[in-house]
């Protein structure tokens, strides 16, 4: 065994390499590969916790890291200084603390490194700004795991002996209620009628909307046909009102984000799209470097560094001109928020998609330029609308009309492909003579009310967010759990409990 003068550990073998081409041959980079130890199943209820002793936890080395373990054990013994660069998160901070004591590792020997993106000057600094474990953080995680330790094994006993479920959670449990409540709520739903009346015309179409200043709700046919024999095919324009509206562009993406639109706009499911950036994070191979693309993806902030802004304002100005140069985005700090590490962003603006398109895949060329547009767009001037309302008068019926128009299209010059943002174009009514339109036809048309939609991936995670249930960075795993466990299945790309998840959730409350 050669003496290393610096051994740094890094959680994942395939940013290892990257790292040390950036640190040189005095430093060797190794992966722990995530955790090496966790709670025992001893004890009392086999939790590996002792709840008479102030939750006081016990652990032992995971199943299948002794190997890793003991070549981790010969390269710390043969090195001069300990570099703990595992991920800028509280589970990383938990895993430096875990090799530290397994391996007992002294304060004196050894260094915390922290990266919120795998490029050399991120990773040049971060050596050059080393500090020690932050123990709170390492206490925040391990409350977290012994809380999950606790309600996951006594509940999940006892579903297992009351139920044909297999397992509960901290998490999983409240995730599936919410999946089961919703299809309670479409159970109990009950249909009602309802028609509408449009007036068609060459260039638009007017929906009835109230009769003199009364709001109507036409329940039936016989109330349509009632309307429509009161009506003529002659329109009196009574007003034309016309607004400008500013359309702001949306904050850079955090892990919830991400996951919410990957799904909708990518139809990526949450575990295929952190699977792909964490990809684009660690390092990818673009010929004459190997470097991250984009900023580390587990964060909960729409925070983005000083030199980022300013490199994107210049290039903002460079190519579209000063008028799109837009404000930067605050965060809204709720207690929720850690603001720990910056939003996803692309490592470099000057990386576009298109530059990088010939090193990705399909998949990661997809992500990364949505990554890419928002944070770019996120800089960028609000577009500017002008929205018309135009209302029409048939006999004190009035049928409504409605419009839009970008005027300036600012953030939307880049981000339009992902925004539904079409013109509605209007004629200009000042061009009809005597105020008075003439229709091609007034159809009526019956609807009937839609139940609540089940939950697709996107919406289930925007409402686990909003309720505050987990982390986004365990939503991709809560959800695959739920169907691992024929909790509940994906029809049509929508949850739908099974019949042991409805009974599990009604044994649990």
């Amino acid at each position: 065994m050669i003496n290393v003068k610096n051994l740094v550990i890094v959680e994942s073998p395939s940013k290892s390499k990257t790292i040390e081409k950036y640190l040189g041959k005095d430093y060797k980079v190794v992966s722990s590969k995530g955790h090496i130890r966790d709670l025992a199943t001893k004890g009392k209820y086999g939790l590996g916790v002792d709840l008479e002793d102030n939750y006081a936890p016990t652990y032992e080395l995971i199943t299948g890291k002794k190997k890793i373990v003991t070549e981790l054990k010969k390269e710390i013994k043969s090195s001069d200084k300990i570099f703990l660069a595992t991920d800028p998160d509280r589970e990383g901070e938990a895993i430096s603390w875990h090799l530290k004591d397994e391996f007992g590792i002294k304060d004196k020997d050894y260094e915390r490194v922290v990266f919120n993106e795998i490029t050399k000057n991120a990773v040049i600094n971060a050596f050059d700004n080393t500090r020690k474990i932050d123990n709170d953080l390492v206490h925040s995680q391990e409350a977290r795991r012994i809380l999950d330790r606790i309600i996951g094994f006594r509940l999940s006993k006892l579903m297992q002996s009351k139920t044909g479920g297999k397992s509960a959670g901290r998490v999983q449990s409240v995730t599936l209620k919410l999946i089961v409540d919703r299809e309670r709520e479409i159970e109990k739903f009950i249909q009602e009628e309802y028609w509408t009346l449009t007036a068609k015309f060459n260039d638009f179409d007017a929906e009835l909307e109230k009769y003199r200043e009364e709001k109507l709700d036409i329940k039936n046919e016989l109330e349509a046909d009632e309307i429509l024999s009161k009506l003529s095919n002659v329109f009196k324009i009574e007003s034309v009102d016309k607004k400008k509206k500013n359309k702001q562009s949306r904050a850079p993406f955090i892990t919830s984000t991400l996951q919410q639109e990957a799904s909708s706009k990518l139809n990526f499911n949450a575990k295929k799209t952190m699977s792909i950036a964490q990809k684009l994070y660690e390092g990818i191979d673009l010929g004459t470097e190997t470097t991250g693309l984009i900023t580390y993806m587990r964060t909960d902030s729409i925070r983005l560094s000083d030199q980022f802004i300013a490199s994107t304002y210049k290039y903002i100005e460079t190519h579209f001109g000063k008028e799109y140069l837009g404000a930067v985005k605050k965060s809204k700090k709720t207690e929720n928020v850690q603001d720990a590490h910056e939003a996803i962003r692309p490592t470099s603006i000057t990386k576009t998609p298109d530059s990088v398109k010939n090193y990705l895949s399909k998949d990661e060329l997809s992500l990364y330029s949505l990554i890419y547009y928002r944070a770019l767009a996120s800089l960028m001037k609000e577009a500017i609308q002008e929205q018309t309302v135009v209302i029409l008068d048939n006999n004190n019926y009035k049928f409504k009309v409605n419009g839009s128009v970008i005027i300036f299209d600012g953030y939307l010059k880049v981000y339009s492909i992902y925004e539904d943002s079409e013109d509605k174009l209007l004629p200009s009514f000042d061009t009809y003579k005597s105020n008075v339109l003439v229709s091609n036809s007034i159809e009526k048309e019956q609807h009937f009310t839609r139940p609540p939609a089940r939950y697709t991936e996107a919406k289930l995670i925007k409402e686990m967010e909003e309720l505050g249930i987990g982390r986004p960075s365990t939503y991709a795993k809560t959800m695959e759990t739920l169907i691992e466990r024929n909790y509940a299945t994906i029809i049509e790309k929508r949850f739908h409990p099974t019949e042991v998840g409805i009974e599990t959730t009604d044994k649990l409350q």
